[in-house]
């Protein structure tokens, strides 16, 4: 219920809310580097749908290394559950950050291209998912093995929608605040951030520093 209290509420609201200034792009690039990994289990839509129309939802954990020189090393777990009990892959990706401006998004924000043109490879951590994978993802491959890596670089890879001869390259974006690294949201109607067009325009959830 309102009351004639909220008024002196809403003029702080108003105070918080005021841009603070942009940090230039070397003190975020400094700031960055590290090691950073997922508060906990998160939560994407995907771009496939289930049986009524409606997007399937899938979790992961995401641990995320800047390196000097632009370079970044991403690992992705995949779980079939909302608390991480049931991991079903792990994803290691590797290679380059390219910095293209200010994002609107927020103070400081930074539109950035993650492009993996070092090392990207796929481990099933579940028997039932190593299935899956041999009967999609067969030909160019050894047979999949829970526990064991294969490398999809430079590799047509269905699951994945990779091409053969083409670097995985997504358009986003990174903000540091408070100590905290956001990237950006993914579209709720499951696109992913293949163009300029498609770059996103909400925050994330965000990674926490890694002692």
């Amino acid at each position: 219920m309102w009351t004639r209290r909220a008024a002196p509420a809403a003029v702080g609201l108003a105070a918080s809310t005021t841009r603070t200034p942009a940090m230039p792009l070397d003190d975020l690039k400094t700031q960055l580097l590290g090691d950073w990994t997922s508060l906990a289990i998160e939560l994407r839509p995907s771009s496939q749908k289930n049986a009524d129309g409606s997007l399937k939802p899938f979790h992961l954990r995401r641990d995320f290394r800047y390196l000097a020189g632009d370079r970044f090393e991403l690992v992705v777990t995949n779980v079939a559950d909302p608390l991480g009990r049931v991991p079903l892959a792990r994803i290691l990706i590797r290679g380059q950050m390219l910095w293209r401006g200010e994002h609107p998004v927020a103070p400081g924000a930074q539109k950035v291209d993650f492009i993996a043109d070092e090392a990207y490879e796929v481990t099933p951590l579940l028997a039932g998912f190593a299935e899956v994978l041999n009967q999609v993802a067969s030909q160019g491959y050894a047979r999949w093995e829970v526990g064991a890596a294969q490398s999809v670089f430079g590799k047509a890879f269905a699951p994945f929608g990779l091409a053969a001869g083409r670097h995985f390259m997504e358009y986003d974006l990174v903000h540091l605040s408070h100590d905290l690294l956001f990237w950006g949201a993914r579209h709720v109607d499951g696109r992913g951030f293949d163009t300029e067009e498609n770059r996103p325009m909400n925050l994330q959830i965000p990674l926490a520093r890694r002692p």
